[in-house]
């Protein structure tokens, strides 16, 4: 289990969305954690101790007493615990625990507190939005507390904007990926693009290809969980990400991705373009939707932009990374686009390989650079992700 053996302090604020926690205790109880929660005394309008307790199999406790007079140590509390997740972290929290204000006793074993602290703040927008918390946000990070951001959406207000706590997925998966990512691409900057891209004909009709984008993101996943910030320009896709190494991009057409990728392209370390980019594009496109008044239908097509060979003409001192999707001539075909478009390295894919190709859940490649061929068997996208990656630190720590 990925958090096996490891100590939780799970510290409870007064908000609404302390309902959500109940889902957080369960998922680190899941992943082998040992949970303690801690609760303001306001939280517990909103929470049941009960509940809680259930959930995590340790008592609840909101003050330095017990009901039976046993004094709650907020220093033991505070050195037992290998991490501590502040959520919901509310306006009021957060300015106390900035500003050295100790009046509960989560307060007081935050502030007795050895162990990193994460953060999970929850609040409505103009809150959220205030100079102060900004300010208080910005100071947790000057102590070196992670910040887990408010996400948008919906709110108790009735509003909608951000402020709502991360979901309960998102705080466990950081907390896991602290404990247990290899870091090995800290500090790197990956710029992936992803998906097909849809070239319009009319309003209603488009150009596109089957790409589901699912390899481009397995890839954006798993360079995010190793530490690097990604920037994901993705086609449309059904595909999510709600990583917080990931800042992804959506776009329809080539020309647009065209102009993202070379927003950002100059100044990342690696770039890997796993989209599937149409090769033509509609000369005009029809302002009205097209009606079917003829037998045949003549679309006089453009080419756009070459993304990839834009980016290998370009090229400084990324690592570039390309694909091939090829039906024939398959190894030829892709060693020939490694050289046209100046890459480091090219990702084969053929589409007379059971289980590879667009949509699936698998894929079977073969990583071809100037002095080598390295096949793979077939497996899931996340575990070629894993491969894919693995062979890009090997060649950029040569």
């Amino acid at each position: 289990m990925k958090l096996q053996d490891k100590k939780i302090l799970l510290c409870i604020s007064g908000g609404i969305a302390a309902y959500k926690i109940n889902f957080l205790i369960r998922d680190f109880i899941k992943k082998g954690a040992e949970v303690q929660v801690l609760m303001t005394p306001s939280a517990e309008q909103f929470v049941s101790k009960l509940t809680l307790s259930t959930l995590s199999k340790n008592p609840v406790y909101s003050d330095f007493y017990s009901e039976n007079g046993t004094w709650n140590n907020h220093v033991e509390l505070a050195l037992w615990t290998d991490v501590m997740v502040m959520a919901p972290c509310t306006a009021n929290t957060l300015a106390k625990m900035v500003h050295g204000m100790c009046d509960n006793l989560v307060l007081a074993t935050y502030m007795s507190a050895k162990c990193p602290v994460f953060v999970a703040p929850a609040m409505d927008l103009d809150m959220y939005q205030h100079p102060s918390t900004k300010q208080n946000l910005e100071l947790a990070e000057d102590f070196g507390h992670h910040i887990i951001p408010a996400e948008d959406g919906e709110l108790a207000s009735g509003l909608s904007g951000v402020g709502r706590m991360a979901e309960p997925e998102t705080i466990s998966q950081i907390i896991e990926e602290f404990f247990n990512v290899n870091k090995s691409l800290e500090g790197k900057t990956v710029l992936i693009t992803a998906g097909p891209t849809y070239e319009a004909i009319d309003p209603v009709r488009f150009i596109g290809n089957h790409s589901s984008g699912k390899m481009g993101f397995s890839i954006a996943e798993e360079a995010a969980n190793r530490g690097a910030k990604v920037i994901l320009i993705s086609g449309p896709s059904s595909e999510q990400t709600s990583h917080h190494n990931i800042e992804i991009h959506r776009i329809t057409s080539a020309k647009e991705m065209f102009a993202k990728v070379f927003k950002y392209y100059e100044n990342v370390d690696i770039a890997i373009a796993s989209a599937a980019v149409a090769d033509y594009a509609p000369k005009e496109i029809a302002k009205e939707k097209i009606k079917k008044n003829d037998d045949s239908l003549t679309i006089e097509l453009v080419k756009n932009p070459d993304i990839l060979k834009t980016m290998g003409e370009r090229k400084t001192k990324q690592f570039l990374v390309g694909f091939a999707l090829e039906t024939q001539n398959e190894e030829e075909n892709a060693k020939g686009k490694l050289q046209k478009k100046n890459l480091d390295m090219i990702i084969l894919n053929s589409l007379r390989d059971e289980g590879a190709g667009f949509k699936g859940s698998t894929n079977k490649i073969k990583i071809i650079t100037e002095s080598s061929v390295t096949e793979f068997p077939l497996k899931s996208k996340l575990e070629v992700a894993k491969d894919i990656l693995n062979f890009v630190e090997e060649q950029i720590s040569k």
